[in-house]
């Protein structure tokens, strides 16, 4: 990822700063007025005690008064399948005729609030199964509710949190499953633990 942004950066004419290190580990240079943790990676934290870690970290790298600002999903709600079958999920013919097809299964586990998910990928030419794969992530997720995402910010120590609908500026609705957290920075330091 940091490398097709290296490329498309200096395609650009731009050299970006890039940094390679976890959440739950940021040891950056600076302080920002703002922080975007993009596309729902900050719930790839599967583990609490990490997240907890993550957001302290993200909150000491912000100015007095910075912002930081998160999407999330919420990945179950009651009445969701806790499970699906194989489904096929995304298919594309390659240059060379080709055709890769990739089929998604996942189970959600209510209790601990993850998602475990196993990719299949079939590569095809001329009817025969030339390739196949197999990834499993497990857990890969971790869901959050909206209240779960603001208590985790204000554990951290951040102040006039907001809940936005999906990617817009508009509060979200409380049935939002994707939704936008935008927290700052207030004096006092983290410490309190993320709640689950």
């Amino acid at each position: 990822m940091l490398a097709l942004c290296r490329e498309k950066a200096e395609g650009q004419g731009l050299h970006p700063t890039l940094h390679h290190q976890r959440m739950e580990r940021l040891d950056l240079p600076t302080l920002y007025r703002t922080i975007i943790v993009s596309s729902s990676s900050f719930q790839l934290l599967t583990d609490l005690d990490s997240s907890t870690a993550a957001m302290a970290q993200l909150h000491g790298h912000l100015e007095e008064g910075g912002a930081l600002v998160m999407p999330f999903m919420t990945l179950w709600s009651e009445g969701d399948p806790t499970e699906t079958d194989w489904e096929l999920t995304g298919e594309a013919t390659r240059e060379d005729g080709a055709l890769v097809r990739r089929w998604t299964w996942f189970r959600y586990d209510v209790e601990t609030q993850l998602e475990h998910v196993e990719f299949r990928y079939e590569v095809t030419l001329d009817g025969q199964v030339i390739e196949e794969e197999t990834q499993r992530f497990s857990p890969e997720t971790r869901s959050y509710t909206q209240p779960q995402a603001v208590a985790s910010y204000t554990a951290a120590g951040f102040e006039e949190v907001r809940v936005l609908e999906g990617f817009d500026r508009q509060h979200a609705s409380k049935d939002a499953r994707l939704f936008t957290v935008v927290g700052i920075r207030g004096d006092r330091p983290s410490s309190s633990p993320c709640p689950g």
